[in-house]
């Protein structure tokens, strides 16, 4: 239902007259990825990714795949297709300057983080997305995400399911379930 109500919003704004400032500034459109994405940051479900503090270029590719519908998902496509490119840059300089959000996830537990480092050394995991998992430019930040999303993404990717990068596709399908929950621990932890 948050999704739905976020989305209405989003489109009962963009079409407000052009002379409400609300419209159209970006600070305005990244009000509504609130209702999703949280007030501070935090998502208000685990399943959601952190966009703030992401790495810009990554966001607007995101962005652009939805739009295009290179990536799949029922609320963002609509509101990504009412998106300009310029919007799409705008939204994600402005996420990227926004301070990581605190989830509280714990450390795995010492048999997860020595799996999931064999798997990420044997996938060359940080030749990518760097040392601490910070990620650059059109490259995700991993450190820090919630323990679900990474999860569900890593799953997605595996399945096909999400097939906006065919790397992270043939990559994932050569890990196991208990790779790839060892991976979202320990990376969600730190």
């Amino acid at each position: 239902m948050r999704f739905f109500l976020g989305t209405l919003l989003f489109f009962v704004i963009l079409l407000l007259p052009a002379e409400n400032s609300f419209a159209q500034g970006i600070e305005g459109k990244a009000q509504i990825c609130s209702a999703c994405h949280g007030e501070k940051g935090v998502p208000i479900d685990p399943k959601i990714p952190a966009i703030w503090g992401q790495q810009a270029g990554y966001l607007y590719m995101q962005l652009r795949d939805f739009k295009l519908g290179h990536r799949k998902n029922e609320q963002m496509a609509p509101i990504a297709a009412a998106l300009s490119r310029d919007d799409m840059m705008g939204l994600a300089e402005y996420f990227s300057k926004k301070p990581w959000p605190n989830f509280g996830e714990k450390r795995a537990p010492d048999d997860m983080v020595h799996r999931a480092e064999v798997v990420a050394g044997s996938g060359q995991c940080t030749q990518c997305h760097l040392g601490g998992y910070l990620g650059a430019s059109t490259t995700p930040r991993l450190a820090d995400q919630s323990e679900p999303y990474l999860l569900k993404t890593m799953q997605d990717f595996r399945s096909g399911a999400r097939g906006n990068n065919a790397w992270m596709t043939d990559l994932l399908r050569t890990y196991k379930d208990e790779d790839i929950q060892a991976l979202a621990a320990y990376l969600a932890g730190l």
